[in-house]
């Protein structure tokens, strides 16, 4: 899988917002999403879990009661990559599912 290019990642604020991006080694994505309480994070990591398992791409998390902070970066190809919007859409998603 190839790496975003310059534009690419340019463009990322304003196709992925809440997102934050780390350009250093390649490109990152994080974000802190924020739930009510654990049940809603943890159904939240749930969603993304299986999400993650169909696209054999997998976030480096971490979770403390009612946050989850997520880093997506392709490992392989040492940066950012498709699948990183792809995965971070579907945590989007998630989220407003749970939320809603």
């Amino acid at each position: 899988m190839d790496r975003l290019d310059a534009a690419a990642l340019d463009d990322l604020a304003r196709t992925l917002p809440g997102w934050q991006l780390e350009r250093e080694q390649g490109g990152r994505l994080r974000r802190t999403f924020e739930f009510p309480g654990f049940a809603q994070a943890f159904a939240f990591m749930t969603e993304v879990a299986l999400a993650a398992e169909r696209m054999n791409h997998h976030p480096d998390w971490s979770n403390s009661f009612n946050r989850v902070d997520v880093c997506l970066t392709t490992h392989d190809a040492r940066g950012l990559t498709r699948l990183d919007l792809d995965l971070a859409r579907a945590a989007d998603r998630a989220a407003a599912r749970v939320l809603a």
